[in-house]
């Protein structure tokens, strides 16, 4: 015959109380909660520490060093706060609304940039406005008065030299410089005037005989 356990038995092979089973399971939950708690609180502070540096680094950032200048622009004076790395066709165009000039390679490569600084041409994209300090620039939106065109503009009209008119104010400041030293240029003379000027649509005739008109018709440039 089979004995049959008693109560202690039951007790000794873990029939615990409910009351102690309850204690059991809130401890388990005051345990997962600390542990939670303590996740949380470890979270936040490598966070808290990786943020340490890029705060530190951002802190520590100053603005870009800049100097005061003074120029002249198309016979207006401009004094002026310019950034040390900001370049000349940057200037023109971003911070005196003069347009006309435009950025094509950004390279020294195409020649659409060029502007006059003291009656001499230059890539306004690989000039520092800083070294304008003091200088005599001209652009293409100062070769007009009052309206009315110079010969030279006029002769690009009647030859059709500007097509998609991109380079055509690089074009256009590269032959005043020329007709300004040369007042009666021939064809090669302008070829080689302009060979740094270049015109994605190939028009280069239509502009080489609008130079020469201008030339032939006015002497010069004005």
């Amino acid at each position: 015959m089979r004995d049959t356990p008693d109560a202690s038995s039951d007790s000794q092979q873990g029939n615990r109380p409910t009351s102690d089973r309850r204690s059991l399971q809130a401890t388990s939950r005051h345990a997962c909660l600390e542990g939670a708690g303590a996740t949380v609180v470890a979270t936040t502070a490598v966070q808290a520490l990786g943020s340490a540096p890029a705060d530190a680094a951002a802190s520590t950032m100053t603005a870009p060093a800049s100097t005061a200048i003074r120029l002249t622009v198309n016979g207006v004076s401009h004094h002026v706060e310019v950034e040390d790395r900001w370049t000349l066709v940057e200037l023109l165009r971003d911070h005196l609304d003069l347009t006309g000039t435009k950025i094509g390679c950004d390279r020294s490569e195409c020649g659409a940039c060029t502007v006059l600084m003291n009656g001499q041409p230059v890539y306004a994209c690989c000039q520092l406005a800083v070294w304008a300090d003091g200088a005599d620039v001209q652009t293409v939106e100062g070769l007009a008065h009052n309206g009315r065109l110079t010969p030279l503009q006029q002769a690009f009209i009647d030859h059709n030299a500007p097509q998609c008119g991109f380079c055509t104010p690089g074009q256009l400041m590269m032959a005043t410089a020329l007709l300004n030293t040369v007042p009666r240029p021939d064809a090669v003379q302008v070829q080689q005037a302009l060979v740094g000027i270049l015109c994605r649509c190939s028009n280069y005739n239509a502009i080489v005989e609008a130079v020469v008109a201008a030339g032939a018709q006015q002497g010069g440039a004005a």
